[in-house]
């Protein structure tokens, strides 16, 4: 098990360079299993996510020639075989190999995906999705069998608009026969650059980024070169960690209408930021916080997964605060060591009410997921004194070096394995 230590409330200064995003880039790599030559992908993240989808794709016989936040995906051997189970365990994403191979060889067989234990997060809008298309999908136990005599477009419409179905559903969709139709569509920045990605290969996808995406089927993909956008989510964190302990704290490398909503919070809390075309800064942590409520939603909403960090900066925040939550019913897995921390938080009915401003203390607390575990960093980077961080693996699925970036802007962290 790994460990992060932090000896916290000091002050952060200098450039945090952001990097490619961790929610494109688990759906960008299987989506290039669908091209019928190579594509190149870079500004890769070097997270353990990554590994897990490079062995994924290597249990399939697809060639990886990978570097530095580079990777070379060569299908033209790739053999369509069944996924085990402790490779789909992994990591939830694993699930865009079921739409990438239904839509390639017109079938998929693989065990149901793993990923952070948040709440309910069911895959039958894919699923539904896949069976629109002409697919029939049988279960044996958590072994899923998707497969189609052929793949015929349809209109398709979402009951919820999940991030995941809309792109598992473009990647079957992408070489079926006619024109498919999503409405309801989630409209994320990285749906767009899936979306991108696939038209670079030759795909007609239209109308990615907003409610109704079309996609007329072609024969063929050929090979591109594609870029990974920064991660927005990485973004939101260490822009929430500078309004918590930064002096002149520069984000950069970004894309700031990704985090629209976020900024929009902080400006109302009283953060003193300067926005430039790529980058952020906070030009100085405010001691005179005021409380604010937020309800997380899809985007552009505010993003349930910079929910758990916020919830740490509005411990500092004088008055009441509420955080509403409406994604995923086990987000609030972080306030119980919010709370060994210092913190004054009761939760209900999905609101955690928060009252500040309150000191917080280093103890031993654990990261339960990949976002709450961010939220422990900020936590302990703002407490007094030392934090220790258990089950520090979660963090490493979602954020690149993240020890590096915050040791270089003066933070005092470490990571250990015990």
């Amino acid at each position: 098990m790994k460990i992060i230590e932090i000896e916290g409330n000091r002050e952060l200064s200098g450039t945090i360079r952001v990097s490619g995003a961790k929610n494109a880039t688990v759906a960008l790599i299987p989506a290039a299993i669908l091209t019928d030559e190579e594509a190149t992908i870079c500004n890769i993240p070097e997270i353990t996510d990554t590994d897990a989808l490079c062995d994924l794709l290597s249990s399939l016989n697809v060639k990886i020639n990978r570097s530095t936040e580079s990777i070379i995906i060569d299908p033209k051997e790739m053999i369509n075989t069944e996924i085990e189970e402790s490779l789909s365990k992994k990591l939830r994403a694993s699930y865009y190999f079921m739409g990438a191979l239904l839509g390639k060889y017109k079938k998929a067989v693989m065990y149901f995906p793993g990923g952070c234990s948040i709440g309910a997060r069911p895959i039958d809008l894919h699923l539904k999705g896949f069976e629109a298309l002409g697919a029939k999908v049988t279960t044996e136990g958590d072994k899923f069998v998707v497969e189609a005599d052929e793949l015929i477009g349809a209109n398709i419409y979402l009951d919820f608009a999940s991030v995941g179905a809309t792109i598992n559903i473009m990647l079957a969709a992408v070489k079926a026969k006619g024109t498919t139709i999503i409405d309801n569509a989630a409209k994320e920045p990285e749906i767009v650059n899936v979306a991108t990605f696939l038209n670079n290969m030759g795909a007609k996808i239209t109308g990615s980024g907003t409610s109704t995406i079309k996609i007329e089927g072609v024969d063929y993909l050929h090979q591109c070169f594609h870029e990974v956008i920064p991660d927005r989510i990485e973004t939101g964190t260490y822009i929430i960690i500078g309004a918590l302990c930064g002096k002149m704290l520069k984000v950069d490398n970004i894309i700031p209408e990704h985090v629209d909503s976020l900024i929009s919070k902080l400006e109302e809390m009283g953060v003193e930021l300067e926005t430039g075309t790529d980058y952020v800064t906070i030009l100085n942590s405010n001691n005179s916080l005021k409380a604010t409520n937020i309800k997380t939603a899809v985007y552009p909403g505010f993003p349930t997964d910079l929910q758990q960090p916020i919830t740490v900066l509005l411990t500092q925040a004088s008055g009441t605060s509420k955080v509403t939550e409406t994604i995923f019913e086990n987000r609030f897995m972080h306030i119980p060591y919010l709370k060994s921390l210092g913190a004054n938080i009761e939760i209900k009915n999905q609101t955690a009410t928060i009252v500040g401003p309150k000191k917080l203390i280093g103890t031993e607390v654990v990261a339960t997921d990949l976002r709450a575990g961010a939220a422990m960093v900020a936590a302990g980077l703002k407490a007094e004194g030392k934090t220790t961080i258990t089950n520090a693996e979660h963090i490493l699925r979602g954020y690149e070096q993240i020890v590096e970036k915050l040791t270089n802007v003066g933070a005092k962290i470490s990571i250990k394995e015990i």
